[in-house]
């Protein structure tokens, strides 16, 4: 006769009950969680592959998180660049509308006869007044706003950093400290005595550094930029896309053509370039003018100096939006270029995700049937050891 332990199958019935309870414990955390595991070793050999994707996964982030901020930034640039050629193409609207004929002075006009010569003449020699009509002082009130108004666009912000100013965002990029007027003033009025020519006061204003060839040549400094844009110790912006890429996409205030533009508009606006011709409100011909006109011995030899000088200007303001674009060009091309480079990050992150899935996830249906299932054996198993528990020698016999 076979003996039967009571002993041996009670210790062998608590044995499966802990495994039947860990298997439960386990199912449960994995319902909840989703994953098959709470720790790397709980993956066994797939552990390496699940920490490597998911390092690629904080890089790819970081990668993206850069492209982003980046992205932010540009698209304030380009929104103050682009504001900024609108009103410079407004600006050229306005020049090119202006008729370019007499002297646009309210006064009479000053006539002149040469007591030496028998016959009479009527040699036009001035005005008699050096107050501007309408239509002159449209296009200096236009560039006068227009000055103050491009000045806070180069000063544009994203929160505490200064867009145009480059890697060194906490200086203030342009600062109208009164010197780019003075330095206008003073090359008009030699422009004026007959100093020097037309040719030479538009070099002066836009040739941008003073030379031996050209000592009186205003400059960065002279206009107003700050001194690390004037130096070129600005710095460079990057945006860090990927392992290997770096995109450039630094524009600063004193980029050719906004800088063309502040002069041009800070030169139309001073108060020394007008009268177009010599004014005579207290003196007479041929005594000095109260007010000197542009070059020529003539009201009308004055008139195509300023004229000739007022075309340069008004075509550097038309010229000057074409190379704007030129600026918008560069900041779309990097934006293209972190646009298909975050695209190609998150392909590859969703390829990464795709292997940690795989690796760490479970089929919560899967985990539900199984653990509907266990609860039905772990209940069937407490069934047994209960009536196992209620056996005794009096129930026997």
């Amino acid at each position: 006769m076979t003996g039967i332990s009571t002993l041996g199958q009670a210790l062998r019935q608590i044995e499966n009950l802990n495994l039947q309870q860990q298997q439960f414990a386990t199912l449960s955390t994995q319902l909840a969680t989703g994953k098959k595991t709470q720790t790397y070793s709980g993956l066994n050999t797939d552990a390496i592959t699940s920490v490597r994707a998911r390092t690629s996964l904080t890089s790819t982030d970081v990668y993206i998180n850069n492209i982003d901020r980046s992205n932010i930034t540009i698209n304030l640039t380009l929104g103050a660049i682009e504001e900024f050629q609108a009103q410079t193409q407004e600006f050229a609207k306005t020049s090119i509308n202006f008729l370019q004929q007499g002297d646009h002075q309210t006064g009479d006009i000053v006539y002149y006869d040469d007591p030496a010569t028998p016959e009479v003449e009527t040699i036009i020699v001035g005005n008699t007044s050096a107050n501007m009509d309408v239509e002159y002082s449209a296009i200096v009130d236009h560039a006068n706003n227009l000055f103050g108004f491009l000045g806070e666009l180069l000063n544009s912000q994203e929160g505490d950093r200064y867009l145009l100013a480059g890697a060194d965002g906490r200086t203030k990029p342009f600062t109208d400290t009164g010197t780019l007027e003075a330095s206008i003033s003073t090359l008009i009025l030699e422009w004026k005595d007959g100093n020097i020519t037309t040719e030479e006061l538009i070099a002066d204003l836009y040739d941008g550094e003073a030379s031996a060839a050209n000592p009186n040549a205003i400059t960065d400094s002279a206009i107003g930029f700050s001194a690390p844009i004037t130096n070129g110790s600005a710095g460079d912006i990057f945006v860090r896309a990927d392992e290997n890429s770096e995109f450039k996409y630094t524009t600063l205030a004193n980029e050719r053509s906004l800088r063309d533009v502040i002069v041009t508009m800070a030169f139309l606006k001073n108060e020394n370039l007008p009268p177009i011709v010599n004014s005579y409100e207290t003196s007479t011909y041929p005594a000095p003018p109260d007010q000197r006109g542009a070059p020529g011995a003539t009201a009308s030899e004055q008139q195509d100096s300023f004229y000739e000088l007022y075309n340069v200007l008004a075509t550097k303001a038309n010229t000057t939006i074409d190379d704007i674009d030129q600026i918008r060009f560069r900041l779309e091309t990097v934006r293209a270029q972190m646009t298909e480079t975050k695209q190609a990050h998150a392909n590859e992150k969703s390829l990464l995700l795709d292997t940690v899935a795989n690796i760490e996830d479970v089929d919560t249906n899967e985990v539900a049937v199984r653990l509907t299932t266990l609860q039905t054996q772990l209940q069937a198993s407490y069934s047994v050891t209960s009536l196992t528990q209620n056996l005794s020698l009096v129930n026997f016999l």
